[in-house]
């Protein structure tokens, strides 16, 4: 089969590998009709690099059709249509039947200290073949799969492997109270979704900041109050408090991670690493990583006080400085991690199987091949094109 895969620093490239095949008497087997491209990927294309291995399948937003079960697969069968979560979760275990699939006690990478494992994501999250390819070994057939009607064309569903589930908690984790006011930092894929998800879940304001023209202007055409960080400058929170009462937002949505701008120590910190043998620079990451803050220090000088900043965009700093007496003294809440997707599957299915309330069907800017993944790895990257969301068709 075709398969996006890891070379290097900015290297990914189309080859052809094996097929996968059942191991698992509860595996199954999907032929990926599309699958997506996430800012996450964009992590180990610029700077994840030494929990890599060349050769390494990427990917982790894939749906399909079920070509082949294993023998005690009872719930599905090969035909059926499946949206494949990023979180390789059992289903079963304590920390599953609390919702917190991220944390899966059967796939927890112990090695390395660290969660669930995920589909197409380094050595710290179990290395398991990703879904930019053709076709992917899903284990845990009876419970992982999230079957889809047969219809509507695949935009309408594969959102459910990872950006919807990540907006929705991000948006739940916010705890924006009725008629309140909420701030998206970012207006990539997860921010862009979350301030939709945050209006229809009845936010009275819902304010995203960007600097990419077309990210807002996209933001803006669903009715979304918005606000360039070019033009704001250091007159951000002014800004931001005019529209809240001169208090700031109930809450914060910080969907921009560690590729924030703004830092260049820890961009040069990052970069530095990066030319290090994978065994020192892994270490020296575990260890004495840092990130590029600057998304989380403006989301905590923007929440009023006693609010809420909810963090979904990825952060992979181990020495990460925080300033702690500015968010003891205003009595900030703080929720983060990555997205259970299992868990919210039942709230959000309903709103993709007869209208389109959140505007999924649409939301990609761009819908390409799989042999044109490494451009539009590049792309993405760069911010090229008005693209927000990639989604390929191998």
């Amino acid at each position: 089969m075709r398969a996006l895969t890891w070379h290097g620093k900015r290297d990914v490239r189309v080859d052809t590998v094996p097929d996968p095949a059942i191991q698992d008497a509860d595996d199954v087997i999907v032929q990926v009709t599309t699958t997506g491209l996430c800012g996450s990927d964009l992590h180990l294309y610029e700077v994840l690099g030494p929990f890599l291995d060349p050769g390494d399948i990427l990917g982790h937003e894939p749906m399909g059709i079920v070509q082949e079960v294993g023998p005690d697969v009872t719930s599905l069968k090969p035909g059926d249509r499946v949206v494949v979560p990023f979180n390789v979760s059992c289903g079963t275990c304590f920390m599953c039947d609390q919702g917190l699939q991220s944390q899966c006690e059967t796939t927890q990478v112990r090695e390395h200290g660290t969660g669930a494992s995920l589909f197409g994501y380094t050595k710290l999250y179990g290395q398991v073949p990703g879904g930019q390819a053709q076709y992917l070994r899903v284990p845990f057939g009876n419970t992982l799969p999230i079957q889809v009607p047969q219809g509507p064309s695949d935009d309408r569903f594969v959102y459910l492997s990872d950006v919807l589930p990540t907006a929705w908690q991000a948006v739940e984790y916010a705890a924006i109270p009725p008629g309140g006011s909420v701030a998206v930092l970012g207006l990539g894929p997860i921010g862009d979704m979350s301030a939709r998800i945050a209006a229809h879940r009845g936010a009275g304001t819902v304010i995203g900041i960007d600097l990419v023209p077309e990210r807002l202007e996209r933001a803006r055409r669903r009715g979304i109050h918005t606000l360039d960080l070019q033009e704001c400058g250091d007159n951000l929170t002014d800004a931001v408090r005019d529209l809240t009462g001169g208090r700031g937002p109930d809450a914060v949505i910080d969907a921009v991670g560690m590729e924030a701008h703004g830092s260049r120590v820890a961009a040069a910190a990052q970069g530095m690493t990066s030319l290090l043998p994978d065994a020192l620079a892994s270490a020296m990451m575990k260890r004495a990583g840092i990130d590029r803050l600057s998304a989380l220090y403006t989301a905590i000088d923007l929440v009023r006080r006693g609010g809420t900043i909810s963090v979904s965009g990825v952060y992979g700093g181990a020495a990460d400085p925080l300033p702690l007496l500015t968010m003891f003294d205003k009595q900030l809440n703080l929720r983060m991690g990555q997205a259970n997707v299992r868990r919210w599957v039942d709230d959000i299915l309903p709103l993709l199987t007869d209208q389109d309330p959140l505007g999924v069907d649409d939301f990609a800017t761009h819908r390409l091949t799989l042999e044109q993944a490494p451009d539009a790895y590049e792309m993405f990257q760069k911010k090229r094109d008005g693209a927000v969301k990639v989604l390929f068709r191998p």
